[in-house]
């Protein structure tokens, strides 16, 4: 079966598959565009996109499951801006639930992220069970407790210790997990993409974020007991996780950040 099909009648023979494919997959043939022997397609979808009159399809990005952009309205500038900025790091939740419902709207949209080569990669564990975090909150103090690094998360420990205050997951309900092969080369990069759209949709379902990042340390160490936890799947590793819940408090404002720093060379 070919990868490739065209419509002869609707093809215009315009190239902009051709010159949008980056692995040259495409080559213009008689009657349209045609398959290049040997090349191999990363399923990245532009030919199909890009193409004006719907003349091209592709077995491993198919025509029928792409969504026409033409009725999707655009941000403009400010709204774009403002959307950006106002994503915030939460570290204070509400006790409530999220629902499993929109815990998978969330990994959903994490799955369409831009990756490396269109490699992709990343799955998910959704953990909604809150036992099973208190757990992974007391082995990652411990770890903390007995690392060189202790030093940087001094009052980490000092104030789940005293205060019992989590400061690994900040009371959220949920965490979310990316991992991938343990031998995929760009593991890291890609669920860095992925969890970075989670991100910033869950404000549109109502729901805020945070990497967990004392928890992504412990479970890249060697023999870290916290993938077993989980029961990532073996030649799996953790590449990336973020908690998810309700945010207990509103911003009501946007912060600034560091004074641009950029150079243009011309």
């Amino acid at each position: 079966m070919n990868l490739i099909t065209v419509s002869k009648e609707k093809c215009i023979k315009c190239e902009q598959c051709i010159k949008e494919c980056p692995v040259s997959v495409l080559c213009m043939g008689e009657d349209g565009p045609e398959e290049v022997a040997n090349t191999t397609c990363i399923a990245c979808g532009h030919c199909v996109a890009i193409c004006p009159n719907a003349a091209i399809d592709n077995n491993r990005t198919q025509l029928a499951k792409q969504i026409e952009m033409k009725d999707i309205p655009k941000l403009n500038a400010q709204q774009a801006e403002y959307f950006l900025r106002s994503r915030r790091s939460i570290r204070n939740y509400k006790d409530e639930s999220v629902s499993r419902e929109k815990l998978t709207e969330l990994v959903d949209i994490a799955r369409l992220a831009p990756t490396a080569s269109n490699g992709q990669g990343i799955s998910f564990v959704v953990v909604q069970n809150r036992q099973l975090l208190e757990q992974a909150i007391e082995i990652s103090i411990q770890m903390i407790e007995n690392s060189p690094l202790r030093y940087l998360v001094e009052e980490a420990v000092k104030r789940y210790r005293e205060d019992r205050v989590d400061t690994i997951f900040r009371g959220a309900p949920n965490l979310i997990i990316a991992i991938s092969d343990d031998d995929f080369p760009n593991g890291r990069e890609n669920a860095i993409s992925c969890l970075t759209y989670l991100e910033l949709y869950a404000p549109s379902l109502g729901l805020g974020s945070c990497w967990a990042g004392i928890f992504e340390h412990c479970a890249s160490v060697d023999n870290s007991p916290l993938p077993n936890l989980f029961n990532i799947p073996k030649r799996k590793k953790i590449v990336g996780a973020v908690m998810v819940g309700y945010p207990k408090y509103n911003y009501k404002r946007l912060v600034d950040r560091n004074p641009l720093d950029a150079t243009f060379i011309v």
